[in-house]
This record gives structure tokens, sequence and C-alpha cells, in this order.
């Protein structure tokens, strides 16, 4: 990757009530709880504190129901037009196939095999029906390559690990074990990343 690249300000979409109950959502269209609302406001002052100049950043969130919102609370808490953004597609979560509306507790006791393959490599581990980190880095990766400048992302946990692994050179056993907090912003900028 560049290391001139453009700074990203990562947000991780505030929480769910499938968050809440431990549920794998991936691209289950599941809306923000109140707490996710809160989260999404602190998202925009922490994005304020920490870029001086964000009314001249770009935006682009994934297309789910729980990352526009977050958006869109997020400009209006920092005055912004909550509608002002972009959507790409790319930028959705990685999908848990068979495994969406299950929690991991679920999963284990209805496939503990498929379970015990996935603890051995998460990176790479395919779920029925559904996709590896691995794959989701092969999506991510243009749109990485089509930031032209310093830009808001607000997407999903598994996109955050894809990024850290392409921008940061994570390593994919970390990075599929990281905890990607909501109400928070990721700066990543250059090979660096760190947490505001």
């Amino acid at each position: 990757m560049n290391p001139s690249r453009p700074k990203i300000y990562f947000i991780r979409h505030g929480e769910t009530d499938w968050n809440l109950e431990g549920r794998l959502q991936g691209q289950k269209d599941i809306p923000l709880n109140d707490l996710g609302r809160v989260q999404a406001e602190e998202a925009g002052r922490r994005l304020q504190s920490v870029a001086p100049h964000y009314e001249d950043l770009a935006y682009m969130a994934s297309p789910m129901l729980r990352t526009r919102e977050t958006m869109e609370i997020l400009r209006g808490a920092i005055g912004l037009h909550p509608e002002g953004y972009k959507l790409d597609e790319r930028l959705v979560e990685i999908t848990f196939g068979a495994w969406e509306g299950m929690t991991w507790k679920e999963v284990r006791k209805a496939e503990p095999q498929l379970a015990a393959l996935r603890e051995r490599d998460k990176w790479n581990y395919i779920p029925p029906g559904g996709e590896s980190y691995a794959m989701l880095v092969d999506r991510i990766h243009p749109v990485i390559e089509d930031i032209t400048r310093d830009t808001v992302i607000v997407a999903h946990g598994g996109v955050a690990r894809a990024f850290l692994a392409l921008c940061c050179g994570v390593n994919s056993r970390q990075a599929a074990s990281m905890d990607i907090w909501q109400g928070r912003v990721l700066v990543i900028e250059g090979r660096n990343h760190r947490w505001v």
C-alpha cells in the first residue's frame, strides 16, 4: 500500500440489538438501538476533535441501514447535512451465510466441527454460504485504491479488520481477532493506526 495514502477516519456503526445479543449480523439489515444512536453522536464529536477540517473531508458509508443511520447521526451532530455522503456497496459487512442471526454459542452447538475449523483459521475460513476475511480483503482493496483524499468511512467490524490488514500490515491472525470499537474513530495514517 502507498505510504502517502490519504488519511482514513474509520467508524464502525453504532450498536444494534443483535450486537447486544452477540448475534452474527453480517449482511442482515439491522437498525441501531438507542445506545447505537448515542455512540454515533459520540463518534461525530470524536471525529470533530481529531479532524479540525472535518467539513472538508470526503464521507463514504456502507449502504446498510446501521451504517447509514450512524453516518447521518454523526454528521448531524457536527453540523453537517446528514445526507452529504456517498454509499459504496463494496463496504458491506462480511457475510456469515447460514450462520447469520445465530450467536457463536449457537453455531458451536449446531455445527461444532465447522466452528472448530473456523477457530483454527478465522481469516481464511468460509462459513456455509458465507465469505472469509481473505475474500473480504479482495473486495475492500479496490475501495482503498480509489480513495484520493482524506476520508471518513462508516462501515463494519469485519471491514475495519480488512482495512487494518491492507493499510497497516496487521497480520491476518491478529486482525481477525481485534476489537473494533463502536462510538470511536480508528485513524489510519500511512502504516499507522490509533483509536480516538
